[in-house]
């Protein structure tokens, strides 16, 4: 044999007046047995397809012969759409795919080889199977206050595969945060041959609130005190997300950013039935921008007077 290599004929295992018949049912036991999906291998399994590729089509079939007969055997990439360098690309689909459509875009033709006989009807059951519809998403606006306290929302919204327009009655949680998702089963795209509806998933977006910040069920705020009431002691009082005024005693020198805690004044806990988190209320101390002379004289004489250190732990640092 020239050059030592085997021809398409050896690698599919007949003879060289082979009819199409014997062709396409060697080509079938051996693709059957060397089939990625089954275990075989790739590599051979590739080289028998281009085999059959150029035996099935009579002018492929004829071109080969020719060369055969003039001593040249030609190489693996022969044939496919009968151009030089043909190469082919083996895909996993996984064990459900139909091998029938890659075999199709490889741009040969395999003389009418039906795959589906050896290879489609896994693809085939899988395809008649109950199938559940895919999820649909959409965001709905809601306000602080409806986040707090709680609310319900009728909604509508399009079905993409058929275009109907349904509408939801959707019941906000109260103490629903930025970013939630409520899930609504059986309100999604539909199933295919009879399979279950998907979901509708709601993310609730919150309004942002001038004064109250959510931070989960707890809730977040800055309150401002002159310099005056933080040196002095104060008391304060301060509103609450739920519309009523609790009572701050704020202790003479108190620093900017010193917290104090309210239990159970916070938002409902989603995640929690029956509890609430805390109010959480920040120091902000104000110093004013501008003084009257009596202030600024009064002042100055308060800052002579004071002999505190201020800075020792920052001046131990200088060289």
């Amino acid at each position: 044999m020239a050059n030592g290599k085997k021809t398409y004929y050896d690698i599919l295992g007949v003879k060289r007046d082979a009819t199409q018949d014997e062709i396409r049912k060697a080509f079938r036991k051996l693709a059957a047995k060397y089939h990625p999906d089954a275990g075989g291998d790739e590599k051979k399994f590739k080289e028998i397809s281009e085999a059959y590729t150029t035996l099935s089509d009579e002018k492929k079939r004829k071109e080969y012969d020719q060369l055969l007969m003039f001593g040249g055997i030609p190489g693996a990439d022969f044939g496919g759409s009968g151009g030089p360098r043909r190469t082919y690309t083996y895909t996993n689909v996984g064990g459900n795919g139909d091998w029938s459509d890659i075999f199709n875009g490889m741009g040969g033709d395999f003389g009418g080889f039906d795959f589906s006989s050896i290879f489609g009807g896994a693809a085939r059951q899988q395809a008649q199977r109950p199938a559940k519809g895919g999820d649909l998403t959409m965001r709905i606006d809601v306000t602080f206050d409806e986040a707090l306290n709680g609310a319900t929302r009728k909604v509508s919204y399009r079905v993409p595969s058929t275009g109907e327009e349904q509408t939801l009655t959707v019941k906000i949680p109260a103490g629903a945060v930025d970013g939630g998702k409520l899930r609504y089963r059986g309100r999604g795209e539909y199933g295919a041959n009879g399979g279950q509806r998907g979901d509708l998933v709601i993310t609730t977006h919150v309004e942002e609130h001038p004064l109250f910040k959510r931070d989960g069920a707890d809730i977040r705020m800055e309150l401002p005190i002159s310099m005056y009431e933080a040196a002095l002691g104060a008391t304060v009082d301060v509103p609450t997300p739920n519309g009523t005024e609790v009572r701050l005693k704020v202790p003479a020198g108190t620093q900017d950013g010193k917290c104090f805690r309210f239990r159970d004044l916070g938002a409902p806990n989603v995640k929690r039935k029956g509890t609430r988190g805390a109010l959480y209320v920040t120091i902000r101390v104000k110093v004013p921008t501008s003084l009257s002379k009596k202030e600024r004289d009064g002042l100055s004489a308060l800052m002579d007077a004071d002999k505190r250190d201020y800075r020792k732990d920052v001046e131990r640092y200088e060289s």
